[in-house]
């Protein structure tokens, strides 16, 4: 490399390499450092950051109070597995996420942690099952959980996700509400009751597992008359419900999960992603009697709690509770959704602005009478944003949606930037 401009090209020919097809990297940059909002590539360019490693970093890219506690544990134990000693910080955070789960209920919960939410998600379904003694799980049409055999299975979308990987067995789906597509929640019920008469007895499924919002889906909210009817079904067959907060908790809706806009109480609850701040973990947290199902040695996992990443998530539980980062969430997705309004009114191939709290996306279509998805024109608005300072990407069952997943630690000012680069994306792809 003979100068610094050089180099994006390439470490992008050295990816191009080394790194197989099947891993696809939205943007062709190389990232050299982040803070808060922002990221720099190799080349010094300064981009807002309204990605957030797909929803990883709610607190925003090296938050201080997390580097600090980080810093702090390195000094002490790095990595013991828990399942050979156990050690305080798995134990706090265990203690905290039950507390946070449970909240007022009354109900005893316990936790366990693992690494990444698809490991979540595959623990969730081995407990329930361990519970029940049923083999079936139900998940819904849009959903995701994972890139492991039961999570794509679990996942609700054909492509790029269900190639020629196999299936798991005893995985069945139904349609998730969608408001803009005039689908409710008394059809998704309906689809639901006629699931059990024509494919598989309730008394076979052994748990439903739902996002409240979803999030590769196209970030659809489920509705609360929805989550709570969906709750009273599975109470009344004996199901365990399980909601998969990995992309829609800590603070992304407001709440600290997704599910407690409906104000019911979940079975188990799946969480990661922006639980510590990029530290790879993850966990479950559910009622006590269920959770104790699994016999001693039925979980675990060799990185499962480390130790830096349980020292980073307790770091991310209080700076959340000091700097009130569920409010300011709220603040700004209000003032992000005014925006996207914005422009829907000027654009009609913005169908669709939607989300709950600092979670939202835009649908772009065509211009006719069916709405058609339009997954082409929304990679030129990414490209465009791109070229002018803004990472986003898309999501959708047809990948026709544009989603902001912004830290809750993004200033005003920062906001209103990405509106006016969106805004001349806009202008230039469909002016």
């Amino acid at each position: 490399m003979n100068s610094k401009c050089e180099e994006t090209p390439y470490l992008l020919q050295q990816r191009d390499r080394f790194v197989p097809r099947g891993l696809v990297t939205a943007h062709p940059l190389v990232i050299d450092r982040a803070q808060g909002a922002e990221l720099w590539d190799v080349d010094g360019k300064r981009y807002l950051d309204f990605v957030g490693g797909i929803g990883v970093m709610n607190i925003g890219h090296n938050h201080p109070q997390v580097v600090a506690a980080v810093q702090t544990q390195l000094e002490k134990i790095t990595h013991a597995c828990f399942q050979v000693v156990a050690y305080q910080p798995y134990l706090d955070l265990v203690q905290r996420l039950c507390e946070l789960v449970g909240g007022s209920s009354g109900i005893a919960h316990k936790a366990a942690l693992f690494t990444s939410g698809a490991e979540a998600v595959e623990n969730a379904v081995k407990i329930a099952r361990a519970h029940t003694k049923r083999p079936a799980v139900i998940s819904f049409r849009g959903g995701f959980h994972g890139r492991t055999l039961l999570g794509t299975t679990l996942t609700g979308m054909s492509l790029p996700y269900k190639q020629n990987f196999g299936m798991a067995p005893e995985v069945f789906h139904t349609p998730y509400p969608n408001a803009y597509r005039g689908f409710t929640s008394e059809m998704a019920l309906n689809a639901l009751n006629d699931l059990f008469a024509t494919q598989v007895s309730p008394e076979r499924v052994a748990a439903i597992i739902i996002e409240p919002v979803q999030g590769d889906g196209g970030f659809l909210t489920a509705p609360p008359e929805f989550l709570q009817a969906l709750r009273a079904l599975t109470e009344q067959h004996g199901i365990v419900l399980i909601l998969d907060e990995v992309q829609a908790g800590f603070g992304r809706t407001g709440t600290w999960f997704g599910f407690q806009h409906a104000g019911i109480q979940p079975d188990l609850v799946t969480v990661a992603k922006s639980l510590a701040a990029g530290m790879p973990i993850s966990g479950v947290v559910g009622r006590a009697e269920i959770m104790d199902a699994p016999t001693p040695g039925g979980l675990g996992g060799t990185y499962g709690g480390n130790a830096l990443a349980c020292a980073a998530a307790l770091a991310v539980i209080e700076t959340y509770e000091r700097e009130r980062l569920l409010a300011r969430g709220d603040q700004l997705g209000e003032r992000l959704r005014q925006g996207l309004l914005r422009f829907q009114a000027r654009y009609p191939q913005i169908g669709d602005v939607r989300g709950t709290g600092f979670m939202l996306a835009i649908e772009m279509v065509k211009n006719d009478a069916s709405r058609s998805p339009d997954p082409e024109l929304n990679q030129k608005i990414i490209d465009e944003a791109r070229n002018g300072g803004l990472l986003v990407i898309k999501c959708g069952v047809h990948r026709n949606v544009l989603r902001f997943l912004a830290p809750l630690v993004t200033e005003e000012a920062q906001i209103d930037e990405a509106l006016d680069i969106l805004e001349a994306a806009l202008e230039r792809v469909l002016n």
